[in-house]
């Protein structure tokens, strides 16, 4: 069985046959916001990547289960050609199980990093505004 080569690829952006109509602006997939701290999303798109990733791995948990169904096929018959079809199917089953558990792993990965990424945010935040409040008040 074929298996793609490298992890799946995540790219932020309209999709035109989805359900919204317009394309999202102003940082949530939108124009691209001012770099600082090598941050390349803002806060927002950050909490909303961290949401779709866990969706998505929410989504494969959930396909693992028909998955399982799958890889434990029994015959439907004792005759060979049924034992042989029950096996040639849970090796499929076996073979999508695992393809799954990977796809699980990357995207609660994804997630993880992102989550690491907020807390990055989150301290190059709290440096800013500490560096802000210690300037002199008033005009110089």
């Amino acid at each position: 069985m074929a298996v793609p080569e490298g992890s799946p690829v995540y790219q932020p952006g309209f999709d035109p046959g989805s359900v919204c109509k317009a394309p999202p602006t102003g940082g949530s997939y939108g124009t691209p916001v001012a770099e600082g701290a090598g941050f390349k999303y803002d806060e927002a798109t950050l909490h909303e990547l961290v949401a779709e990733w866990r969706d998505l791995a929410v989504e494969y948990k959930n396909d693992l289960i028909d998955a399982n169904r799958i890889a434990f096929a029994q015959p439907p018959g004792l005759e060979y050609a049924s034992g042989d079809n029950a096996s040639i199917t849970r090796q499929s089953g076996e073979a999508l199980v695992a393809a799954l558990n990977q796809r699980i792993a990357y995207c609660e990965n994804m997630a993880n990093k992102y989550v690491t990424a907020l807390g990055r945010y989150a301290t190059a935040e709290e440096h800013a505004t500490t560096v802000i409040n210690q300037q002199p008040k008033g005009i110089a």
